[in-house]
């Protein structure tokens, strides 16, 4: 059975108590009093009353400072107060309006008032205590999402003789539509992969576990789709990879109308060859030994939209001492609070000062654009990807 609310008399005239008590001791309250806003507010805090009547005059501490002090306490700040206050006092009442309270209720009490403005603060206090059951329940829910998606994101980098490798991810609410992966094939090869499903929360977290699953799993052939995949080049592994993903999405979820930008590379490690295609995401920066930045543009549509898309694959080679960065557009789409874009220069400046190694260059971008967003909103995912062939 459910406890009856509790509602706590505050005011410095016994008579004015003992007439509230009368008025309610019969409706299945369950009654406390207290005599001045200081002895009001270790009652509230030990008891966490459902409703306070609050006189404005009294000794010790006075209704004005025991409001603003329950308003500015997380813990209290949601219990309904109405204010006491005489008839002839409006501006009182203006001003324990402005500083939280719920509502007034003058002086002389009117019996018909007086239970219609209780009986109202506690509708609208049970209403916000479910709302509150219900956010923390989808709060949970939202966190266990979080939980398992990270566990779709690799655990650590693999290791690729002569290489080295660092990701830096940050999703903008509980769950990200952002995906990064990084494995080695058979053959000693490392397959790379950054990409982005379109639109936020748990719609485009799901279909990021999707898009990355089915890269995963086409990328290593340990599935026969469309025929054994071991003794492919680079390129046509690369090309199956994407066509075999994007027909899977465009057709089975069409109705979906989803839809994820990708960059996937294929690395030969001793060489240094590097076989990718960019589907319709950010251009992938290098950084030569001679300080130029080049970009990989993209080579194809967005996956998952159309089934007929073509991509085309392109091939290039990092040197020693070369560094390849992989992003989403969440870092040049960042904003500050003046609504600047982060852009791309700031990227190019960062990978200018040439930072010793990808973990330092991931975690430099991570922290200029902390900065640079400030108290701003974070409204997308932020991706990042770094490489650098050692030598």
């Amino acid at each position: 059975m459910n406890n009856p609310p509790r509602i706590l008399i505050v005011d410095d005239e016994p008579l004015n108590i003992d007439y509230l008590e009368q008025e309610l001791e019969d409706k299945g309250f369950e009654l406390l009093s207290a005599t001045n806003g200081q002895e009001a507010l270790d009652t509230i805090r030990a008891s966490l009353p459902d409703l306070v009547l609050l006189d404005i005059m009294m000794p010790v501490m006075d209704g004005f400072a025991a409001l603003e002090q329950v308003k500015a306490d997380a813990v209290t700040r949601n219990i309904p107060i109405i204010i006491i206050s005489a008839n002839n006092d409006l501006k009182s009442v203006v001003r324990g309006i402005q500083r939280g309270a719920e509502d007034y209720l003058p002086k002389p009490f009117e019996p018909v008032i007086l239970n219609a403005r209780i009986s109202a603060s506690l509708d609208r206090k049970r209403l916000r205590d479910q709302e509150q059951i219900y956010l923390q329940s989808l709060e949970n829910e939202l966190n266990i999402a979080r939980d398992i998606q990270t566990q779709f994101l690799p655990p650590e980098m693999p290791e690729l003789p002569g290489w080295q490798l660092a990701p830096y991810f940050k999703a903008a609410k509980f769950v990200a539509g952002d995906y990064y992966d990084a494995f080695t094939l058979p053959g000693g090869e490392l397959i790379f992969v950054v990409g982005d499903v379109c639109g936020k929360g748990v719609g485009a977290a799901l279909f990021m576990t999707l898009f990355r699953s089915l890269i995963r799993a086409t990328a290593s052939a340990s599935l026969p789709l469309e025929g054994d995949a071991s003794n492919l080049s680079p390129a046509a592994r690369l090309h199956r990879v994407v066509s075999v993903t994007n027909r899977y999405v465009a057709e089975t979820h069409e109705q979906a109308l989803v839809f994820s930008t990708l960059v996937i590379g294929l690395i030969d490690g001793p060489t240094g060859a590097v076989t990718y295609i960019n589907a319709g995401n950010e251009a992938p920066c290098i950084l030569r030994k001679n300080g130029a930045i080049e970009e990989l543009r993209p080579t194809g549509p967005v996956i998952g939209f159309n089934p007929s898309a073509v991509f085309k694959t392109r091939e290039t080679r990092l040197e020693p001492g070369e560094s390849l960065l992989v992003f989403t557009d969440g870092i040049p789409d960042a904003k500050d609070p003046q609504n600047e874009f982060f852009g791309i220069a700031r990227v190019r400046d960062i990978l200018n000062e040439k930072p010793e190694s990808p973990a330092q260059l991931a975690a430099r971008i991570g922290a200029e654009l902390d900065a640079f967003i400030g108290e701003a909103d974070q409204f997308d995912d932020i991706t990042i990807l770094a490489l650098r062939r050692m030598g």
